[in-house]
This record gives C-alpha cells, structure tokens and sequence, in this order.
C-alpha cells in the first residue's frame, strides 16, 4: 500500500480520551487483509485466555469476528496493493480512517494492535499515541527491505513492535525502536512435511501425477498481472511435459473469476481452480509458482520447491527503483531468511512465461537441488517455530502491565 498523508494536515492529538471506567480490559485490533485476520484472530485467542472478560473492536475479518470481535468495519476494506490502487481510493480510506478515529477516542482502548497494514496502521497509531493510548504494531514492516526513513514514523507511532522474523529486533534495535520477535504463527500450525498423495485426493486429483500449483496472489491487482503469465507458462509444461497436472488456488471468488477470464482468454482449461484451500494446494504440488508474498512462506513451511513472481505497476516500479527505495537485493522471504538465493525470483519483465516455465521444470528435473532445498527449508522451519501467539500475547500483557 502506499502512504497515507494527513488529510488537510488536521491532526488528532488535541482529542481528549476519557478517563477509564471499565471493568473490562478493552483492546482494539486492525487488521487489514487475510493473512493479518489470521494473525488476529489467534492473538485474540491467547489475549483471551490472560483477559477472559476482554472486550475486543475494530477491523477484522471472518476470523476475528468469529473469536469474538465486534467488527465496526471488515478487512477487506483495506485490502490494496500498489501505490496507484491507493490512490484511486484515498477519499475513501481518509474518511474511514477519521470514522474509525472517533470510534477508537470513544471505546477508549487499554491498548491498540495494528496488525500489518502499516501505511494505514501506522498514522492511526501516532494519533492514539499522542492521546496517551499504548499502542502495538504486529508485523513489523518491511523498512529492512525498502523504504528505510519509514523507521521514523514507527519510532513515533508504536509502543511495541511485534516481529516475526528473527533478524528485524536488532535492526529496530540501531534505530531506537521497542521490539521483540515473537516467532511467525504460521511456523507453528504446519509441523511437519504434508504427503502431497492425501491432499490430491482430497483436491479430486489423479493422486500419483506430477503436480503444478499457482498461487497467483489474493489481491485483484496482482492477481489480474500474473494470471497470465502463470498460466502461458503452464500451457508450456503441458506441452513439454506430458502427464503434468495444475492445480491453482483462489483465494476468493473475485480473484477466481479474474483468474478465470485469463483461462478463457488463453483457451486453457486444463487447470483445477480451489477456492480457500492454498495450504492443501501447495501439499498437493511437486513445486509451486508463487506470487511474492506470504504465499511464498507458506510454501516454504509446506517445504515445496517454488518460482517466485512479482509484478507491481509500471509507474510504482519505475518510482521504486528510480528513487533507490529498495534496500535489499533479495525479496521472496525465504530467501531474505536464509541471507541467500534460494529460490528463483522474477520480478516485472523476467516474470514472463518463458522463465517461469524454465524454473518450474528446473525443480521437477533436479532431484538433488530439491533435496538440499528441503533440507534448508527444515531448518528455517525451526527457527520460526516460537509458539508466536502466545509470545505476542504475553509482550501485549506486559505492555499493559507497565
């Protein structure tokens, strides 16, 4: 997402917050896509075993609203990708994020938890902070990676910063900013290497053919400038590769039937779409084409080989390699955690067809490249494996304690 500037520079801190009268500890969360209601909805859990009687709002999704959230607005309100898509819709995020303001001044929250979203998440923060309100951020953003002057506004508007990774605390730590990893959650719901044999099966796929998945994003937008090439490429291992069977998850119906408008426009019906499923997909798969993202994380938790593409806009690319945002050589997440190339990227022109279907073959021709991949994948596996909700659990408790 892109950044969210004051509107008309008006700012919120001269808001009074009433003095608390409640008997129940009051936490206000926002998340603002899937993952990050993922995320939510277990942090509520475990927040919930310390606060039985917690009263929880904000923004969430399916998840959160079914651990117990009053949801004064969906997720999926927030969910955008690239800086334009913003843009297009800035009148109508300012003005929800002033709505979702005032909401928050009147619940009077114990604590807020962004969790991700940070260009939406962040400013909001800032103006809780400044009213005396004890904030988190869930996720730290990716200033290690692009973007780094970011690091700034976070030192402003967060308490606490909850990391996933291990290597992001001593890089807050240079920069003055409270944070603690507490492990990824996801790391802890996959235990162990899935036989992908069961989850063909429960797909309805032939249980001992070779299997091609794409997971081509949850967003529109990206989804809508990598449906094609994924699937050009796919129609060129159908070709080479007799015998082969794709298998592509959806992650709702709007993207499904973007997805599908690129399979009738390319004439290739050879594709099972799953909606809701990614996980049982990517166990079902000899490798993956992955959108950049956390789909390449769960990929590597799943432990399958992968091709990872990213297309974003030509006008945001061009701003971020121009303007020198990008601080890192590397952007598919197994390869940052494992400070190597391990998996192929192709970002914007190199990811075409023709790439993607070389570096697909590459792991389905290469048995020992794929070995020595499982057994790097293993290892980071472990690393990630914290118990992450109930980590981030008892750092928000502590912060309530003070």
């Amino acid at each position: 997402m892109g950044r969210f500037p004051g509107h008309h520079g008006e700012e919120f801190h001269t808001l009074n917050v009433p003095a608390s009268t409640q008997k129940h500890t009051r936490i206000a969360l926002v998340a603002g896509e899937a993952s990050g209601d993922q995320l939510g909805a277990a942090l509520m859990d475990r927040l919930r075993k310390r606060y039985p009687d917690a009263n929880f709002a904000g923004i969430g999704g399916k998840q959160m609203k079914a651990a117990g959230m009053d949801a004064w607005w969906d997720a999926g309100e927030l969910s955008l990708f690239g800086l334009f898509e913003v843009l297009s819709h800035l009148p109508r995020l300012l003005r929800l994020r002033r709505e979702l303001l005032q909401r928050l001044m009147a619940f009077s929250p114990d604590v807020f938890i962004g969790i991700d979203a940070p260009d939406f998440n962040l400013r909001l923060e800032i103006q809780l902070r400044q009213a005396g309100i004890r904030t988190v951020q869930y996720v730290s953003p990716t200033v290690w990676a692009w973007r780094e002057r970011r690091v700034r506004k976070i030192r402003r508007a967060a308490d606490l910063v909850l990391c996933l990774f291990p290597f992001e605390p001593d890089f807050f730590s240079c920069h003055q900013v409270s944070a603690t990893y507490v492990g990824h959650p996801m790391a802890d719901q996959i235990s162990a290497e899935p036989d992908p044999v069961p989850a063909r099966e429960k797909l309805g796929l032939a249980p001992d053919a070779e299997t091609v998945a794409l997971l081509p994003g949850s967003r529109t937008g990206e989804v809508t400038r990598l449906a094609q090439p994924m699937v050009e490429a796919a129609q060129i291992l159908a070709s080479t590769r007799p015998g082969l069977q794709f298998v592509a998850a959806m992650a709702n119906g709007t993207v499904r039937a973007v997805f599908q408008q690129t399979l009738d426009r390319l004439g290739f019906s050879a594709i099972t779409l799953v909606e809701n499923t990614p996980r049982t997909v990517i166990a079902a798969a000899n490798v993956v084409m992955c959108a950049s993202g956390t789909a390449t994380l769960e990929t590597m938790l799943v432990n399958r080989p992968m091709v990872v593409a990213y297309r974003i806009s030509p006008a945001t690319y061009y701003l971020a390699k121009n303007l020198h945002m990008i601080q890192t050589r590397m952007f598919a997440l197994p390869n940052i955690l494992a400070g190597e190339m391990l998996v192929p990227e192709l970002i914007q022109h190199d990811a075409n067809s023709q790439r993607i279907a070389a570096e697909t073959l590459r792991w389905l021709d290469d048995e020992d490249a794929r070995t020595a991949l499982r057994d790097r994948f293993q290892a980071i596996h472990s690393r990630l494996r914290c118990d992450a909700s109930t980590r981030a659990a008892r750092a928000v408790a502590g912060l309530l304690s003070r």
